[in-house]
Order: C-alpha cells, then sequence, then structure tokens
C-alpha cells in the first residue's frame, strides 16, 4: 500500500491523503472512496478518525482518500467547510492521471458529521436550483468538467436531517455552531446545508446505522431514508450492531457491513 499527502489550499486543514493499493503494471484503480470523518464538525475531531478506515479501504483493494477539513473553531463552519468538501473531492481530477484513478465511481464513507458531508456534497449537482442564490453565492466550487460528483453514499450514524438535529439540540448546539447560529437567524443557510434538501438524489445513498447509538439518533438516518423512498430514490437503512463508533473500527462486524456496502456502490 502507498499513501500520499496533497493540499488542496493554503489552510493547515485543506489536505488529503491518498491510500493506494497496489497495482499491475498498465492497470488502474476502480474508483475512489472519499472518506469524511466525524466529529460533529468541531475543531478537536480531525482526519486521525477517518485514517484506519483509509488504510483498511486499501488493505481490501480499494483506492481511499482521507478528507480533512476546515471545521467550526479553526476557520470552518458556514461556509468553509461546504467549500472545502467540495474542493476536497474535485482535487481527485488533478491527481487521477498521476495515480491511475479511474473517476468513473466515487463514492463517499461518511461517519457522523461526515455522513452529513458526504450526502449533502452528493446533492452539489441540485445546489444552484434550490432557489437560495444568496447562499448559494457563498459556496463557490467548480462548475464544469473538472468537477467530480459523486455516484454513492454509505453514511455511518450520518447526521441527515439537520433541522431535526437542530431542535433535538445534540452535541450541545452543534449544528447552530456549525452554521453560525440558529435557523430563526438563519434561515436559508440551514435549509441550503440540510441533506433533506436536496432529496430525491439521483445517486443511491445508504444510511448504516448502530443499533445501540447514543451519540446520533436512529432518526437522523431513519427520517432521511423514508423521505428518500417516498420521493422514489434509492436509498435503504441498514441497522447493525454496536455504538456510534463500533462504525469506524475495522475490528466490528458493524464496518465490514459498511465496507462491503462501498464495495457494491463501487461496481
Amino acid at each position: 500500500m502507498k499513501r500520499h499527502r496533497y493540499r488542496y489550499g493554503v489552510d493547515p486543514s485543506q489536505w488529503g491523503e491518498l491510500f493506494l493499493p497496489e497495482l499491475p503494471d498498465g492497470g488502474e484503480h476502480r474508483g475512489v472512496v472519499v472518506v469524511i470523518h466525524g466529529g460533529y464538525w468541531r475543531s478537536q475531531y480531525g482526519a486521525e478518525l477517518g485514517e484506519p478506515l483509509a488504510k483498511d479501504l486499501a488493505a481490501h483493494g480499494m483506492a481511499a482518500w482521507n478528507l480533512e477539513y476546515r471545521r467550526a473553531g479553526s476557520g470552518g463552519g458556514w461556509p468553509n467547510t461546504f467549500i472545502d468538501v467540495l474542493a476536497g473531492i474535485d482535487k481527485l481530477q488533478d491527481l487521477a492521471a498521476t495515480h491511475a484513478l479511474n473517476l468513473g465511481p466515487v463514492v463517499a464513507l461518511g461517519h457522523s458529521a461526515g455522513g452529513h458531508l458526504a450526502a449533502w456534497a452528493a446533492g452539489r449537482g441540485k445546489l444552484a436550483q434550490l432557489g437560495m442564490p444568496d447562499a448559494d453565492r457563498q459556496v463557490p466550487r467548480r462548475q464544469d468538467a473538472t468537477s467530480v460528483h459523486l455516484t454513492g453514499v454509505v453514511s455511518q450514524s450520518g447526521l441527515l436531517n439537520l433541522a431535526e438535529a437542530e431542535q433535538l439540540n445534540l452535541s450541545n448546539g452543534a449544528v447552530s455552531n456549525l452554521l453560525g447560529g440558529p435557523s430563526s437567524k438563519y434561515p436559508l443557510r440551514h435549509k441550503y446545508a440540510d441533506p433533506m434538501t436536496t432529496l430525491p438524489l439521483a445517486v443511491p445513498v445508504i444510511a448504516v446505522h448502530g443499533t445501540d447509538d447514543d451519540t446520533v439518533p436512529p432518526s437522523q438516518s431513519e427520517s432521511y431514508v423514508t423521505a428518500g423512498k417516498a420521493a422514489n430514490m434509492d436509498t435503504r437503512l441498514v441497522k447493525v450492531p454496536g455504538d456510534h463508533y463500533a462504525l469506524i473500527d475495522p475490528k466490528t462486524p458493524a464496518y465490514r457491513t459498511s465496507r462491503e456496502l462501498v464495495r457494491t456502490l463501487l461496481g
């Protein structure tokens, strides 16, 4: 396995690390898995959470891009966290030729807040049509052929319903902290950042949730999948044993289920 670290911006948090399995001469990597870590979008949690997953994916033959981004408390929050996730995914286009990456399938594996960012990023093609031009202008991004669009998402106990997460005051106001204030003050920003807003997506989203998760309630996955299915979207809920962190421990059945779902989406 080889690993290569690249920057996609000048901020110390704008980087990713590519973990690559060995290739035969003249071969190419069939797709890439973008690993997006969680931590309720706060600066004390970083890409070290995603590194074991990226290593494991590469050990199982999948190219993995462990993505860091600006978090609330270190230059992130609205809109920079959102700018970074799209820019970080787009960086793969710049690396494809160098590392023989076939970007036909690009699947995101996102845990907790990373699940939110993954599902949100999968809706990037609809953002400009949401009727929220002021919010949309604050998230500059590639909108040409060099942009990289996700072809599927595996959300691991993801925060997929921001409005509900704010109402429940999850992690002591994490949603308001991410978005610079409550939805009563910034209603359009909150709606723009909510993965529920872009439903239905044209790509599959599989919501994996631990049966003993007391950090992110199952309703975060359930409400998203229910709304997606009602709109004829390819989405489903997969319940796995374990708590919130079992999903990011490569030794657990919960993680192995996630890995095989990613493999399926890569095709």
